[in-house]
């Protein structure tokens, strides 16, 4: 991918835009792929709700989220797959959090979302790259030569009933790469990561764990990853999960 040479000023706008923790704590948030409203989010980064309304107006105009109004309320989205790429791709390059005292809520919050989470519209955390490597072990997913699907991927993807053919009529990339922010190493992303994902929603595979971004995998989820992708997710300290 060629970068313009007069992106430059255009790059500094909108690095300023993510360069408020108030703004970046709402992104972060956001990428559960689901709506908010202004007062949820504003509760959730800790400020006043006419704060808040100035954070996320900035955040509308820079293109970084978008709106809907239904009635009285104003629900707010990110704008795009690309967006969310951008943002969990700028996530994995800060450095560890230093070590410091943490309340049991959030030691267990943090614990849940860095063992299984979404990412957007994908599943990330130690969940996501055990899945991805379990394709990879197996055939189904090629990396040598940028990330691909092969003919068994695709087989496995029709028959955990994903339509594997509709995923070629999207203007996302079949598949990619995303780099972890807490494994440090890539899950299954792109237009295939999205349907997995979909799909073992729909199927009660996995589940959310609260109103955050964790999920936990089900029984039935432990089941078909064992039996069709060898991976025995109780290896993983899987069973452990908590509603929070």
């Amino acid at each position: 991918m060629s970068v313009r040479v007069d992106a430059a000023p255009a790059m500094a706008e909108l690095a300023a835009v993510f360069a408020d923790r108030t703004r970046a704590s709402m992104c972060v948030a956001l990428l559960d792929g689901r709506a908010w409203t202004a007062g949820e989010l504003a509760r959730y980064a800790g400020v006043a709700r006419s704060t808040a309304t100035e954070h996320l107006n900035l955040l509308v105009a820079a293109g970084v989220l978008a709106e809907e109004r239904q009635g009285r309320h104003r629900y707010l989205r990110l704008a795009g797959t690309d967006i969310a790429e951008l943002i969990e791709t700028l996530a994995s390059h800060t450095p560890p959090p230093a070590e410091r005292r943490h309340t049991l809520r959030a030691a267990t919050t943090q614990a849940a979302l860095a063992r299984a989470r979404t990412c957007y519209d994908h599943i990330a955390g130690a969940l996501g790259v055990a899945i991805t490597d379990a394709m990879t072990s197996k055939d189904m997913l090629s990396r040598d030569d940028g990330w691909t699907l092969t003919s068994t991927g695709l087989a496995w993807l029709r028959q955990v009933g994903v339509d594997s053919e509709a995923l070629r009529g999207t203007r996302r990339p079949t598949v990619r790469g995303c780099l972890d922010w807490t494994e440090r190493r890539p899950h299954l992303a792109g237009a295939a990561g999205a349907a997995v994902c979909g799909r073992f929603f729909d199927t009660g595979w996995i589940e959310r764990i609260g109103s955050h971004r964790a999920i936990r995998l089900t029984a039935t989820g432990e089941t078909v990853l064992r039996d069709q992708l060898g991976l025995d997710w109780s290896t993983f300290g899987g069973r452990h999960g908590s509603r929070d």
